[in-house]
Order: structure tokens, then C-alpha cells, then sequence
């Protein structure tokens, strides 16, 4: 049940919430009305009773330690608070408990105890450990009142702090390591390491000097009440605060922590001191510094007697304090709606950062102001009930808040803080701020949006105002009416675009309209260049750059083919051609416009747009009437066009051609087909050589002797052609196809009609195998060089350049009353040749002769030939006595025994031998068998075992087998086969 006091205190919470709400203005769609925001920080009591009054609270990693009254140190798991413990310090009550320093991890906690009699005892500094009950005293800054810690935040061991900074109440910094009891090494005291920053020089090495140690209070009573330490990728900050003064530290960071702090502190030790901090006048004993963090430190507040320092901070760039100084802004600490000018001012004790804001913690209340315009946006009082407000806390590694007084602990949850900050951004012209914390809400976006626009286009950056205008709901014609107003073609052409690029597919009305409008605005603006003389200008390509951009939007393209007619007229009032080109070529509508020009008697730009565009139908259905029109520009045209057309198609454009420059155009582009493009289609060929025999009858020789004698590899139509040939009186050409189709009797008739020589070489060209024919060939021209020139010499000479005829062939020619005058060196030419043939054949018959008893005496003298066989020759397959076994021997006195010999040849055999050797085999087993068959004879007088034995010694015997045929025939055979090889192998192993 709630007490009458925790209903008092939720009642007496006052949430300020002094932000205007948001006013829709009239944006041409329905007002979205919002609920009324819940507060931004709400606080909730938690179930905890402390055994007596709190005096100092520290929270971290969901890990809370207190210290009360009654010296006894009280330690909760947030998140299992069944997890808790009390420890009791009264054996230091000499000392009073100054203050409480509590790691990130929660795992290490250092506590403060003040001299009561300064004279008498000195200040101590205990460490305790998350997992131990034991207070432990440090023996290196014994002495020393410890103000500030600085904590390594990238520490996770529970068993060591990890490099850590301590500040003093007097300004000194010492850099330490504390470690538990089961870390430590070679020591006695929790100081595994221990130094103060620094306590040398560079130029003096190791050695330390008196008087170069790096002392903030210089002495005096100035304490550091606030130190952060901070490592980034490549560098390290250090932030050191005392009631005055808020410095900042800072240098690369090279992986060893030591020698990094170390770095840091030398380098100012020659450095101006006033360039290390900003100053703030102050009369109080404290000022409090807090960060806020992300993945780094980005935020940070520090008060003092004077206001709230806040600024931002990035770790990666910011490395002096003159660049720091810039981003920080002083505030003021929230007012109360009166005041009393007899009293004195409260400050707040302590404070906790959020993103945006800060709570305030005073002696008997909180409040909450936003950071970025200083409001008051949160109050709430505390009564006695609760005893006094002892610390506001903020948990480094959750971001839980926390309020604790004497008697009892609260939980602060901030909710949406972000919601308004939007409107503030907006207020200050950061619009790109105002839009990321307005994204997730529609309607406080777009009044971002359309104040950005507003100010940009006041500021006459209409472009930038267009872009803006476009994104808002705000009333479409209403923005359009503004630029046109201020005749700002290009920005509303910018509107109108990126308003198109925001219509859905469905929205075909809005489309077509801002479509045409663009459109139209393009064409205008190119038309004034164009009428400026700027047509070359760069200022026009841009323009017409940008136009192209547009055409080809999806969009744009799909309105375009739909409206294609209306499209057209514009271009054409604005005398736009080249635009109505491009045009047709995103439609693909070439055709109709090729048709209107040709309808215009415009050939030649009919033909560009051919060219223009990638439809190569289109060339084979408008070039017979451009061949008609413009055949030098088409031909050009299609040999530009290479291999992208099919001459075979074109064929009836070159066909329609009459004129004897059609005629010479087509030539040339046929020509082409067949030199360039190496076409074979006898239909192309053909329709040449009908060109050739009409206009140019010496390239159609030029063509025919191209093309080859081989009728098989000739592209066209040898009939035809000759068809043709005859028909013109073309007698040469005829010559040389009747030749291609074999016809050499008609062929050099023909010839002979037109040229001797042409004759001679049509003869010449004839099958060599055919001798009879060519000297058929050669009769004819020699009779047409007797009978019809009656040239007695050339005869003669006729006969020197033909040796098929002789001068006994050609008598016959000439007239009986010929002397034999002319022909006397002819006729003893022809005796004396006949008399060395007859003179050569004697030879050769003596030769015969000879060889032929040589042979004979060969073969006497091998059948009286004979071998000795000693008792000691052996088989050269098995090395065995020879005549122990039939065997066999050679002339080259190789010896087998038949059956190794049988054996080592059978292999190598062919199938039709092998198969033949062993049928052979078991007709002599047979024979072997019947003893009393072996006297019956064949036919011959040989019995049927000698037959066999005969015809076996013929398989196996005809030759050497180290000597003969068939060594020769293997000697790529292999030793060892493969079947065999891996038995060999285990052999030779």
C-alpha cells in the first residue's frame, strides 16, 4: 500500500514541458493530432530501506555500494539484489570517510578517509575488492587526499584496475595500478605500479630532477575535483577539472599505456600552462565534470559557480583546448519563477547527463533543463520524509539514473528525450540535425522540411529551396505559383522533377502533367541558348545533358511513349530537330519519322536517322527508294554498317537500281561484300558478274581469274555467267569458263578466235594425266597456226614450245608443194631424238640381261650351300643343346629349337597367322596320333604330316627372328609388358 508520503512525493513531481506543441500548418492533407507527451524524466521508489542514513552512494555496472551513518558499508547487485553484503569500517573512526570512487566494471572500489585532527593523522586511501570483505590500506599515498579517479574504461579484469589516474586535493596526479591479492608479484603493497605524472625529463633520462613533477595546485589548496581518462584508436585524452579550472591532456596513443601517460604530461611540462584549460571564476570548493558516451566520449558537462560548461567533444580531433574552448557554450542554472535576491544562490552537488539534458541535484530537489536551449523541462522536490538529497548518480555503463537520499534510493527513466529536440534544431537552422531526430515522425519532418525551403528560398537559393519544397506535403501549385513569380525556371524545373520522382506508378494524371511541363521548360531553355548563338556553349550541353538524364528515367520514358504525339509538337514548335532525333531513338520510332521525311523529300535527314538508330530492318525496307534517291550516300551508309547487315536482303534495293551510277554504287558496294566481308552467296556473286558484263567488262575478267579454276570452289554460277558472257559477245570471258567446266576443245576453238597466245594457254591449263588430250589440244592450235596464218616458221617454233608434238604430227598440215627445205632441221631433230631413245634402250636391255645371270648363278650356288652344326651349339632362346630337339637355323646362323622358336614368335603374329599357326598345331597332333596314317600320301607323293609340317615351317621358319622383317616391325615393342610389369618388379626386388 502506498504511504501518504510517496503520494505527496509522485504528486509533487513537476514535469516542464515549456516546448510549444507542434502546430500543423495547412499542408493540404489531413492534421495528425498528437497526445499530449508523457514527461521526459519520470521517477519511480525503489523497495530499499537502508539500516541508517546514507552518507555517499556509488552505482556501477548495475553494482551499488553505499556508505552509511554508522560506518558500515553496504554493497547490492541491482540486478539480484538477494546478492549483498555489509562491511564495517569503524576501526577508522579516527578518520572520516571522504568519499567513494567505484570502477566502470564494478568489480574495484576505492574509499577516502580525511584526517578529523589534520595534525595528528594523515589521509589514508583503502581498496576493496568486489569479491572480498576485507578492507586493505595502500602504502604509497598514504598522505595523500585522494579527490578524483580516473578510471581505465577499458579494464574488464576483476583482479586489477588497470592503469588508472588519481588526483590530489592539493593538484598532483599520480598514475597506478592496484592489484588484488592473487595478481601481485614480488610485492607486498596493492601498488603494483605507482608514479607521479611525470617525475622526469627526457633530457635527464631516468634520473629524477626536483622540481619537474607536474603540479596543478603549485602548492596550494587546489584540488582536482573531477579526472577522466580516455583512449581512442590512435590517441589519448586526459580531462583534469579543480573548482576553477577544467584542463585537457592529450597525445598519441602507441599501445603501452605507461609510456602514453608518460608522453602526455612531458609534453606540456614545456608548454604554456594557460594553454592547457579554460578558467571560470569561482568561489565554490567543487565543480563536477560528467561525460556522455556512445562508443567515445562525445559529450561533456562542467559546473561551476558561474553556469553549466557544456560542449561537444571528439576524441579522433580535437587535441588543444583552443579547439575545444570553440564548441563549449556556458549556461545558466535554471531559475525559479520568483526570486529571492536576500537569500544566497544555491548550486547544485551533483549531476547526471543524458543526450540532450541534465538533472540537477540541489540539497532538496532536482530539475532537469535541455542542454540546447536551456530550458527548464523537469522539477522535483524532495520533503523530510526522505531526508536530504545525498547524490544523483548515473550508472557509466547502463546510463540508469539514480537519486539517493538519507533514507531510501529512487530510479529516474528518461523517456523519448529526443521527442521535441527536433523544433530546437529547427529553431537554430540546424536543419540536418532537426531532420535525423524528426525522421520517425511524419509531420514534425515535413515543418523541418518546409522551413529549410522557406529560408533558402528568402535567402534566394532557389535551386536548394526546390529540392527542399519537393519533399514536403506542402500544396503543390502554391510552390510552383512562388518560383514562377519570381521567374525561377530552373528551380521549378528542379521541383517539378524531384516531385515526379516521388508519384507513384498509379499517379498517370500528375505523371503526364509535370512531364509536359519539364519538357517543355527544357525546350525553352535550350531555344534561348540557341537564339543567344550559345548552341556550341557549355553551358547548352549541360542543359542538354541534363534533358538526355531526364529522357531516360523510367518514368519519364514510359509518359513519353504514351503521349509520343503531343511530345513531337513541342519539340517541333520549338525547332528542336536533334532533340526529335534523340526522342525517336528512346521510342524506337524511326520508322514513322523516316517516312515523314522522305514524304518531305528530306533524304538525306531520313538517312541519319537510319544511321541513328539499331533496327536494321528499317535499312532493308527504306534503302531501294534511298538507293534511288542518294545511292552514294546509302552505298556509303551500308559499308559503314559492316557486318551488321545481310547483304543477301539487300539484294532487291540493288536489283531496282537502272542507272549507270545506281549500277557503279552497287558495284562498289558488292565489291565490298565480297573483298571485305568475304561473302559467298552465290546470289551477291551472280548479280556482280551480270554488273561486270554490262558496265565493266574488264573487271569481270579481273573478278573470274579471282575466283580460282577449281569449279567446286568458285561462288557462283559458272552457267550463268557464261550465259551472260555469250549474250554480251564477251569472247575472253568465255574462254575462261568454258575452260572451269572442263570443256578445253571448245575453249581453245574460242580462243582461237580471239588470240594465239590465249589458246596456248588454255592448252596449257589442261590435265597434265591426260596426254593424249593435250596433244589433241595442241594439234588444233598448231593446225590453225599452218592452215590459217600459213607461217612455216611459226610452225617451226611452235614445235620448241610443245614437246607432245613432233614434226611427223604436223606434216599432214602442210600443202603438198611444200619443199623439204623448211622442214630439214626439224626432220633431223626428230631422227637424232629418235636414234638416242633407240641407243637408251639397248642399255636397258643389256642391263637386264646381266642381272638376269647374276641371279641365276645365285641360285646354283645356294643349293650347294651348306651349315655345320656342332654338337656343342646351343638354342639362342633357352641356351640348350641344339640336336637335342628339332630346331631350325639360318643363313645368318642364328639356331632355335622349333618349339621356342614357335613359342617366342607366336606373339608377334598377326591374328589371321596366329589363328591359321594353331590350327596347323592341332592337325599335326592328330596326324601324331594316327601312327598309321603317316605313310599315306597326298596327290603329290607328300604325306599329309610333311603337308603340314611344310606349311608350318613357312609361318614360323620364313625368316631370322632376330634377323628378319618382323624384329624390325617390333622394335618399339617393350621388354616387359604391362600385365607383367609389377611381377618383374617384385622379381628384381
Amino acid at each position: 500500500m502506498t504511504s501518504l508520503f510517496d503520494q505527496y512525493e509522485q504528486v509533487y513531481v513537476k514535469p516542464k514541458n515549456n516546448l510549444n506543441p507542434v502546430q500543423l500548418s495547412n499542408l493540404g492533407y489531413i492534421n495528425i493530432t498528437m497526445d499530449q507527451d508523457t514527461p521526459i524524466f519520470t521517477k519511480s521508489k525503489k523497495d530499499f530501506t537502508p539500516s541508517n542514513k546514507i552518507t555517499h552512494a556509488v552505482i556501477s555496472n548495475k553494482y551499488m555500494v553505499i556508505a552509511m551513518a554508522n560506518n558500515v558499508l553496504f554493497r547490492m547487485n541491482l540486478q539480484n539484489p538477494t546478492e549483498k553484503s555489509e562491511i564495517a569500517f569503524s576501526k577508522y573512526t579516527q578518520n572520516k570517510l571522504g568519499n567513494l570512487f567505484l570502477d566502470p566494471t564494478g568489480n574495484h572500489l576505492l574509499l577516502t578517509f580525511i584526517p578529523k585532527n589534520p595534525k595528528v593523522d594523515s589521509p589514508e586511501l583503502m581498496y576493496l575488492s568486489r569479491k572480498s570483505d576485507k578492507l586493505k590500506c595502500t602504502t604509497k599515498f598514504r598522505g595523500n587526499e585522494i579527490t578524483a579517479v580516473a578510471w581505465n574504461q577499458l579494464n574488464k579484469s576483476d583482479q586489477s584496475t588497470g592503469l588508472i589516474l588519481l588526483g590530489t586535493a592539493k593538484g598532483l596526479i599520480f598514475e597506478t595500478e592496484i592489484v588484488a591479492e592473487g595478481d601481485k608479484f614480488f610485492s607486498s603493497s596493492l601498488e603494483q605500479y605507482w608514479k607521479q605524472l611525470p617525475n622526469y625529463l627526457p633530457l635527464y633520462s631516468n634520473r629524477e630532477v626536483e622540481g619537474l613533477v607536474f603540479d596543478i595546485g603549485k602548492n596550494t589548496d587546489t584540488p582536482i575535483t573531477a579526472l577522466e581518462y580516455f583512449r581512442g584508436v590512435d590517441k589519448c585524452v586526459v580531462f583534469a577539472a579543480t573548482p576553477s579550472r577544467l584542463y585537457l591532456f592529450s597525445g598519441k596513443n602507441n599501445g603501452d599505456e605507461k609510456l602514453v601517460l608518460q608522453q602526455i604530461f612531458h609534453k606540456y611540462l614545456n608548454i604554456t600552462e594557460s594553454e592547457t584549460f579554460i578558467a571560470s571564476e569561482s568561489k565554490l570548493r567543487y565543480s563536477r565534470l560528467q561525460f556522455w558516451f556512445g562508443e567515445l566520449p562525445s559529450k561533456f558537462t562542467w559546473i561551476t559557480e558561474q553556469g553549466i560548461y557544456y560542449g561537444e567533444f571528439d576524441i579522433t580531433k580535437d587535441d588543444s583546448m583552443a579547439v575545444l574552448e570553440k564548441k563549449i557554450k556556458l549556461l545558466n542554472y535554471p531559475k525559479p519563477p520568483y526570486e529571492d535576491y536576500s537569500k544566497l544562490p544555491k548550486y547544485p552537488l551533483s549531476i547526471a547527463l543524458t543526450e540532450f539534458h541534465i538533472l540537477l541535484a540541489y540539497a532538496d530537489r532536482i530539475k532537469g533543463m535541455c542542454l540546447l536551449n536551456e530550458e527548464q523541462v523537469y522539477e522535483d522536490q524532495y520533503n523530510e520524509a526522505f531526508g536530504k538529497l545525498v547524490s544523483i548518480l548515473r550508472d557509466c555503463k547502463t546510463g540508469d539514473i539514480w537519486a539517493m537520499t538519507e533514507n531510501t534510493m529512487f530510479r529516474f527513466r528518461v523517456n523519448k528525450e529526443e521527442r521535441n529536440i527536433w523544433s530546437i534544431f529547427c529553431e537554430k537552422n540546424q536543419f540536418d540535425l532537426a531532420k535525423k531526430y524528426s525522421k520517425n515522425n511524419e509531420v514534425c519532418y515535413n515543418q523541418v522540411l518546409i522551413k529549410e525551403a522557406e529560408m533558402l528560398f528568402n535567402q534566394e537559393q532557389y535551386q536548394l529551396s526546390a529540392e527542399r519544397y519537393a519533399e514536403t506535403q506542402s500544396s503543390f501549385e502554391e510552390i510552383c505559383l512562388k518560383f514562377i513569380q519570381v521567374n525561377q525556371s530552373d528551380a521549378l524545373k528542379i521541383l517539378l522533377r524531384n516531385k515526379l520522382s516521388r508519384l507513384k506508378p498509379q499517379d498517370k494524371t500528375q505523371i503526364t502533367m509535370i512531364v509536359l511541363w519539364v519538357v517543355e521548360l527544357y525546350l525553352t531553355k535550350l531555344e534561348e541558348k540557341r537564339l543567344e548563338g550559345l548552341e556550341k556553349s557549355a553551358a547548352y550541353d549541360e542543359i542538354q545533358k541534363d534533358f538526355d538524364t531526364f529522357l531516360t528515367l523510367q518514368e519519364v520514358a514510359d509518359c513519353v511513349r504514351d503521349n509520343k504525339g503531343t511530345i513531337y509538337e513541342l519539340m517541333q514548335s520549338h525547332g528542336d530537330k536533334s532533340n526529335l532525333i534523340k526522342l525517336t531513338i528512346v521510342n524506337k520510332d524511326f520508322e514513322q519519322l523516316i517516312r515523314q521525311h522522305i514524304f518531305k523529300n528530306n533524304f538525306h535527314d531520313a538517312l541519319e536517322i537510319l544511321k541513328s538508330q539499331n533496327n536494321y530492318e528499317l535499312y532493308y525496307h527504306f534503302a531501294p527508294i534511298l538507293m534511288q534517291e542518294i545511292p552514294k550516300f546509302m552505298v556509303k551508309t551500308l559499308i559503314e554498317q559492316g557486318r551488321k547487315l545481310v547483304p543477301l536482303k539487300l539484294l532487291p534495293a540493288l536489283v531496282a537500281c537502272d542507272g549507270n551510277l545506281h549500277s557503279l554504287e552497287a558495284i562498289r558496294y558488292l565489291e565490298y561484300c565480297i573483298t571485305k566481308l568475304k561473302n559467298t552467296d552465290k546470289a551477291i556473286h551472280n548479280f556482280l558478274i551480270s554488273l561486270y558484263a554490262k558496265h565493266n567488262p574488264q573487271k569481270l575478267m579481273e573478278y573470274l581469274r579471282s575466283q580460282g579454276q577449281e569449279l567446286a570452289l568458285v561462288n557462283y554460277d559458272v552457267y550463268f555467267a557464261l550465259h551472260l558472257c555469250t549474250e554480251h559477245n564477251l569472247t575472253e570471258a568465255c574462254v575462261e569458263l568454258t575452260g572451269l567446266l572442263g570443256l578445253w576443245e571448245s575453249a581453245v576453238d574460242l580462243a582461237l578466235k580471239l588470240n594465239l597466245d590465249l589458246a596456248k594457254k588454255m592448252a596449257d591449263m589442261s590435265p597434265d594425266n591426260d596426254v593424249e588430250l593435250r596433244k589433241k589440244l595442241w594439234l588444233k592450235i598448231a593446225q590453225h597456226v599452218v592452215k590459217e596464218k600459213d607461217d612455216i616458221k611459226a610452225a617451226m617454233e611452235f614445235l620448241q614450245q610443245c614437246d607432245l608434238i613432233k614434226i611427223e604430227d604436223i606434216l599432214p598440215f602442210f600443202p603438198d608443194f611444200v619443199t623439204i627445205d623448211h622442214f630439214k632441221d626439224a626432220i633431223c631433230n626428230s631422227l637424232k631424238e629418235y636414234n638416242d631413245y633407240i641407243q637408251v634402250l639397248k642399255e636397258e636391255m643389256q642391263d637386264a640381261t646381266d642381272a638376269a645371270d647374276q641371279v641365276r648363278q645365285d641360285i646354283h650356288a645356294f643349293r650347294d650351300s651348306y651349315m655345320v652344326i656342332n654338337s656343342y651349339d646351343k638354342c639362342e632362346i633357352c641356351d640348350v643343346t641344339l640336336m637335342i630337339r628339332p630346331f631350325y637355323t639360318f643363313p645368318c646362323h642364328h639356331k632355335f629349337h622349333s618349339d621356342c622358336l614357335l613359342s617366342e614368335l607366336s606373339p608377334s603374329l598377326g591374328p589371321t597367322k596366329k589363328g591359321r599357326l594353331a590350327d596347323l598345331e592341332r592337325q599335326l597332333k592328330t596326324l601324331n596320333t594316327q601312327g598309321n596314317l603317316d605313310n599315306v600320301s597326298t596327290g603329290s607323293g607328300v604325306s599329309a604330316k610333311e603337308q603340314v609340317k611344310t606349311e608350318i615351317d613357312n609361318i614360323i621358319a620364313s625368316e631370322c627372328l632376330y634377323c628378319g622383317e618382323n624384329m624390325i616391325r617390333n622394335i618399339d615393342k617393350p621388354f616387359v609388358e604391362d600385365y607383367e610389369y609389377e611381377n618383374v618388379m617384385k622379381e628384381w626386388e
